[in-house]
C-alpha cells in the first residue's frame, strides 16, 4: 500500500493488525498544510498491546504510513512489519500528556508557554542516549529581544511539554518561559553539558 493509495478518510476507524494480533484503531492524522512533512497516522492502541509493547502504556501512538501493507477483505488494515518493529518505533517517540508522538508529528508546530506567549516553532529534537530529551525551537525575534537570547534556537526539555492543541498545531508548555529559563534541566540542555540525571521531574 503506497502512501497515496488511500485518503485518510478511508482509513479512519479501521482496525489495524499485525498478523493475527489486533493493534488498535486508526483515529486520524495531524493537520498540516504540507502532507509530506507528516508521515504518521494516529492510532488508538489496544490496552493489552500497549501494556506489552510500550515502556509505559499510552492510549494513543503514531503509526508510520510506510508500515501500511493492505486493506483486507474484512476492512481491517494489515501492517507489513512485526510487533517488534512497531515496538521499536514506539520507543522512538516523545510522550506528551500520556500520548506518544513521532518526531515528524512535532516538527513545525508552534510552541506556547502556559500564558499563551508564542515562543517559536519546532525545528528539531534533542536525542540523548537513544531518548528524546528536548525539542529545538526557533525562537521568535520578539522573544529573543525580550529575553536577550544569544542564539536563534532554544532547547526545551520534553518534561515541560504539557499538551497539544485540538488540531495538533501547537504544543503548550506547563511553565512560563521566564520560569522555564531558570530551571536546571533547561540550563543544562542549552549549555551543551548534558547528563541523564539532569532530566528528572522538576516542579
Amino acid at each position: 500500500m503506497t502512501e497515496e493509495s488511500f485518503m485518510i478518510q478511508e482509513l479512519l476507524q479501521r482496525e489495524v493488525y499485525v498478523k493475527q494480533t489486533r493493534v488498535g484503531v486508526i483515529v486520524g492524522e495531524r493537520f498540516h498544510p504540507n502532507e509530506d512533512r507528516v508521515q504518521s497516522l494516529r492510532l488508538q492502541v489496544d490496552d493489552g498491546v500497549a501494556g506489552q509493547f510500550m515502556r509505559k502504556p499510552a492510549e494513543f501512538a503514531p503509526l508510520s504510513k510506510e508500515l501500511l501493507h493492505s486493506i483486507q477483505p474484512d476492512g481491517s488494515v494489515k501492517l507489513s512489519k512485526s510487533m517488534r518493529e512497531l515496538q521499536r518505533r514506539w520507543r522512538d517517540t516523545v510522550r506528551i500528556d500520556e500520548k506518544l508522538y513521532a518526531p515528524d508529528e512535532l516538527l513545525d508546530r508552534a510552541v506556547l508557554d502556559t500564558q499563551g506567549e508564542d515562543l517559536g516553532e519546532v525545528v528539531g529534537l534533542v536525542k540523548i542516549k537513544r531518548t528524546y530529551r528536548g525539542i529545538v525551537v526557533k525562537a521568535r525575534s520578539m522573544l529573543r529581544r525580550r529575553y536577550r537570547l544569544e542564539t536563534d534556537t532554544v532547547n526545551i526539555p520534553v518534561q515541560f511539554l504539557a499538551r497539544t492543541s485540538p488540531r495538533l498545531d501547537e504544543i503548550i508548555l506547563s511553565r512560563t518561559f521566564e520560569k522555564l529559563m531558570g530551571l536546571p534541566s533547561y540550563l543544562k540542555l542549552n549549555s551543551g553539558e548534558i547528563h541523564e540525571e539532569d532530566f528528572d521531574e522538576e516542579e
